[in-house]
């Protein structure tokens, strides 16, 4: 008995240990900077033309069906900079945001 409780123990621990030394996934998929610019248009890029040429990323989908894409670029030395999708119902791009890192932003 003794030695199964010790047996837990150690299972438990060595779990828990193995959870600190996971990192976090990247909020999105690297893509780079020029090539999002060259491709994305809104009003006529489609969401099977973002998932040929940049492949899937985070996607938060909204009760109205519109839904929000989230890639990254790498900017030189600094992090990386965001950018945000806004695509309808249509599955066409509506809207485009990219927001360039801030000084706070963890470095790569």
């Amino acid at each position: 008995m003794n030695g199964c409780r010790t047996l837990l123990i150690a299972m438990l621990a060595a779990g828990l240990l193995s959870g600190c030394a996971t990192r976090a996934p990247e909020p999105g998929t690297s893509v780079a900077e020029t090539r999002f610019d060259q491709l994305v248009v809104p009003g006529r890029t489609t969401r099977a033309e973002l998932l040929a040429a940049f492949g899937p990323t985070k996607t938060v989908v909204f009760d109205s069906g519109m839904e929000a894409w989230l890639y990254t670029a790498p900017a030189p030395g600094e992090g990386n900079t965001e950018l945000v999708l806004l695509l309808g119902r249509d599955g066409i791009v509506k809207k485009m945001r990219k927001r360039p890192p801030y000084p706070t932003d963890p470095k790569p």
